[in-house]
């Protein structure tokens, strides 16, 4: 059963497989035609150097550089993740429809940004002084998403592209492996620094590209960090400001390295208000009172990514668990909720939103990161 469903003035296919809203889950393929315009969104600002917010430390007055300068291959889209992001949604529709015209622009944008000259320039950045914590969690792991995209691509400029961006993937390996073992502590909030959404990339990298002792570390200290955990007050949230959920972003991540039987448990200890009775109340969307407030907004990203989540959490459990009606409800209404947001009309969202809604509507985060 297929039915055709226009969010935000893109057709999306939504088919019906698997496990859909009741016994079944909803399965949402976008077509060229909404592929192109969330790429529209990415090509716009890539290379669009300001507005620009950075997270700078100046050592001295040869630190007083324009972003291009600074961070010479993500220096567009407003901020240094956002611009690493976006540079992966146009190497992941440029993968997913590789024969759409979208694709030689996105080769192109791509192209113009990842030179050797580029990536020497953000190792440097990445490794001066006062630059510990630069884009730690958050940008380093999405530049890992988009090392593991192009890594995983069956193409010539794909590989050559993975190849010159090595040395920053590197350096981002080895702060994220100098600093786990000291991190005492979880962060728990529901912006860029929540450590369970970060972790979660960083796992599906390390093992899509065979990094088994990353992987391993990492999988120890998300044990460290969450196997105990209980009730998880989700009546809190969402804060006022949040683009992730950190109870959501949790159980999303504990899937990832328990098996269904073993999450099934965990889960009902962690978040033992999801109902059973198939209802969809028990989580509302948020609501984006000012679209134009680049901090209110992240309330729409907050809707897209509780929406694969969602479906993460059900990826992870048994098909007869009895909250699989009650989170695909929920994993709908906000998925249709997330997507309608993806507009383009304020820069503030515009120039981020669109990298969550092609994680969710081409399942990412589901794509053989299974606990076995």
């Amino acid at each position: 059963m297929k039915t055709l469903m226009v969010v935000a003035g893109t057709s999306l296919v939504l088919g019906v497989a698997g496990q859909a809203v009741g016994q079944e889950r909803a399965d949402v393929r976008f077509d060229e035609a909404a592929a192109t315009r969330f790429a529209a969104l990415a090509l716009d600002c890539v290379h669009k150097e300001y507005p620009n917010k950075i997270g700078h430390v100046l050592s001295s007055d040869a630190d007083v550089l324009p972003p291009r300068e600074l961070t010479p291959a993500f220096y567009g889209c407003y901020d240094w993740h956002s611009s690493v992001h976006g540079h992966w949604l146009l190497v992941r529709l440029a993968r997913t429809f590789p024969n759409a015209p979208l694709a030689p622009k996105a080769r192109a944008a791509v192209a113009q940004s990842l030179t050797p000259e580029h990536i020497a320039g953000e190792v440097k950045y990445l490794q001066g002084a006062g630059r510990t914590s630069f884009e730690r969690p958050y940008g380093l792991a999405w530049l890992l998403q988009l090392d593991a995209e192009l890594r995983e691509w069956n193409d010539g400029q794909a590989a050559s592209w993975a190849a010159t961006l090595r040395p920053l993937t590197d350096a981002a390996v080895a702060r994220f492996k100098e600093w786990l073992p000291k991190l005492a502590n979880p962060i728990r909030i529901g912006e860029h620094d929540q450590t369970a959404f970060s972790f979660g990339l960083i796992l599906d990298w390390a093992r899509s590209t065979g990094d088994r002792a990353t992987a391993d570390l990492l999988t120890a200290r998300i044990r460290d960090y969450y196997l105990k955990d209980r009730g998880c007050p989700l009546s809190w949230e969402p804060s006022g400001q949040d683009f992730l959920s950190p109870c959501l972003a949790e159980a999303d991540l504990m899937r990832r390295v328990l098996p269904p039987a073993e999450f099934a448990t965990w889960l009902t200890a962690f978040l033992p208000t999801i109902p059973k009775d198939g209802s969809a109340a028990w989580l509302t969307p948020a609501v984006v009172t000012d679209p134009s407030d680049p901090k209110l907004a992240h309330l729409d990203g907050l809707n897209l990514s509780r929406a694969w989540m969602l479906e993460g959490i059900l990826s992870g459990l048994p098909s007869s668990d009895a909250r699989v009606k009650a989170l695909s409800a929920a994993y709908v209404r906000h998925r249709d909720a997330g997507l309608r947001a993806v507009t383009g009309e304020h820069y503030e969202g515009g120039h981020w939103l669109g990298s969550f809604a092609v994680y969710l509507t081409t399942e990412r985060g589901l794509q053989g990161n299974r606990a076995k």
